[in-house]
């Protein structure tokens, strides 16, 4: 079993804060279209974990959300605008790598990468194994 570990990070302006108690599960990034408005990136790195398992530490609170499909919605700070991630209808928070305070832990690292057909042709992501 992973062991648990503790991940914190936040917005730019500091408002939203979290923490989140792991293991951090599918670091993956993803070039859908969706994730590419989200973020205005290319590509998105992303992190799960359980619900019950990441606190909203900040002055903030909990971010603002914006339903973007039938089972999740979007997460950003209601300051700066900073993307945060995306709370999911089933248990699941998966939140953004860069927010992280600490973005360069093994266990963030993506190991795979979906919608690869939604990247232009010229844009390499170099994740370990394709």
């Amino acid at each position: 079993m992973t062991p648990k570990e503790t991940y914190v990070g936040g917005c730019l302006c500091g408002e939203i804060r979290f923490e989140a108690i792991g293991p951090a599960l599918k670091p993956h990034t993803c070039s859908c279209e969706m994730c590419q408005r989200h973020s205005g990136s290319l590509t998105t790195v992303w992190v799960e974990f359980p619900k019950d398992s990441v606190s909203w530490t900040g002055h903030g609170g909990a971010p603002l959300t914006y339903r973007s499909s039938q089972y999740s919605q979007r997460a950003f700070c209601s300051v700066c605008g900073s993307t945060l991630g995306a709370i999911d209808d089933a248990p699941t928070v998966a939140l953004v790598v860069g927010c992280f305070d600490k973005t360069n832990r093994k266990e963030l690292i993506p190991l795979a990468h979906s919608y690869k057909g939604g990247r232009p042709k010229w844009w390499s992501i170099g994740v370990e194994g394709e």
